[in-house]
């Protein structure tokens, strides 16, 4: 007598030890799973996924094969897991978008005058939108190369939208304005910094790194190779320019080339007034004895002076802003002007400063319109633009 089990003997497969198990989930995908070789020489259970049997199996058979010839696989389990570990413990769990940073991060406790927590008084100090759309990036990025290694099945940071950030709204000096601030610095021991950030737009920690070995005096060239930068691991470091684009050379105004020379012969009496406490750290603008310069120090006298010299109070790297909208001001091109800020694009240049161009426009209209009215209407005034922002 024929019974059902007999019936469904012939059909059914017997996988061989060590080929893995298929089957199908509740989202309809199948899912097979299999034992390969790990780093250390261990083995360990992965899991591959496909929209149908046949595609889940080739893939679980292809690590199998790999791992049959002596190839681990691949893990991101170390670089994922650390990280992970870091944005839980230091990230995600002072809740980013309402927390103040100030008070989580103990930044109050080390002010010589605290104004924040510890003085009873927070000053809800959160991160930019554009700062929280950049964690979220990384953090996607991570969960991304976690899923082409098949080590998580979708990457759940897709499904948050953190929307476009504005782009940080900047107030550059006006003409006038960049003249007061350059007669303020008259006298001070950085005035040749500053005056070759305003002539130049270099970014604040390219020109605390700036070594004498950077410098053409002759030729009236600077070679950009470095940033000064503090960092949690390594303190004030040497790091490499922002982008490749911000390696560069530009040319040297007389102005700063005078000025550069002077500060040269400055630097030589500070160390021989310093002796055996020299630091002869190489850099062109440094301490009284020789040490590099922090970018907070650079800021407080930066901060000083346009309290002296009764201007509102911008962020130094406006003053970069400065130099890029003067240019175009005065008529030069855009091309010119992403050179000698190190754009990685000419499209980035032309997005931060798009409000300049347009203003610039506007006048241009106004001038064709002027040249274009008619006779009848000489008695007219020549039309003045809206103010563009």
């Amino acid at each position: 007598m024929t019974t059902p089990r007999d019936t469904l003997a012939p059909s059914r497969r017997v996988r061989a030890n060590g080929d893995g198990t298929v089957y199908q989930r509740k989202d309809s995908r199948w899912e097979a799973a299999g034992y390969v070789l790990a780093p250390g020489n261990t083995r360990k259970r992965i899991r591959v996924y496909g929209t149908t049997r046949k595609e889940a199996l080739g893939k679980l058979t292809e690590k199998i094969a790999a791992s049959n010839r002596g190839v681990p696989a691949p893990s991101a389990q170390g670089s994922l897991t650390a990280y992970l570990t870091y944005w839980l413990e230091n990230v995600a769990v002072h809740q980013l978008r309402t927390t103040c940073q100030c008070c989580t991060r103990g930044l109050d406790a080390t002010r010589d005058q605290p104004r924040c927590c510890a003085a009873g008084k927070c000053c809800s100090r959160r991160l930019s939108p554009l700062t929280l759309a950049y964690v979220h990036s990384v953090l996607k990025s991570a969960l991304e190369h976690a899923v082409r290694e098949e080590e998580i099945p979708r990457n759940v940071a897709r499904n948050v939208r953190t929307g476009t950030p504005r782009p940080r709204r900047f107030e550059p000096l006006t003409a006038d304005e960049a003249r007061t601030f350059l007669v303020a610095t008259n006298g001070h021991r950085l005035q040749p910094l500053f005056e070759l950030a305003l002539h130049t737009g270099l970014r604040k920690g390219e020109l605390l790194g700036l070594r004498w070995e950077d410098l053409d005096l002759a030729g009236g060239t600077a070679s950009i190779r470095r940033t000064l930068q503090r960092t949690n691991s390594s303190g004030l470091t040497a790091l490499p320019t922002k982008t490749q684009s911000s390696e560069r050379r530009i040319a040297l105004p007389t102005p700063c080339l005078r000025s550069l020379e002077q500060h040269r012969d400055r630097q030589l009496q500070e160390r021989d007034a310093a002796g055996t406490g020299w630091k002869d750290s190489g850099y062109v603008f440094t301490r009284t004895d020789g040490a590099p310069i922090e970018g907070s120090t650079l800021t407080r006298h930066f901060n000083t002076l346009l309290h002296q010299a009764r201007l509102r109070r911008i962020r130094f790297h406006d003053l970069r802003h400065s130099t890029a909208t003067l240019l175009l001001e005065q008529g030069v091109e855009l091309v010119v002007i992403k050179e000698l800020l190190g754009h990685a694009h000419i499209g980035v240049t032309a997005t931060v400063y798009a409000h300049v161009r347009l203003r610039l426009q506007r006048d241009a209209i106004d001038l064709l319109s002027h040249a274009l009215r008619k006779p009848d209407d000489s008695d007219e005034p020549p039309l003045a633009g809206a103010a563009v922002r």
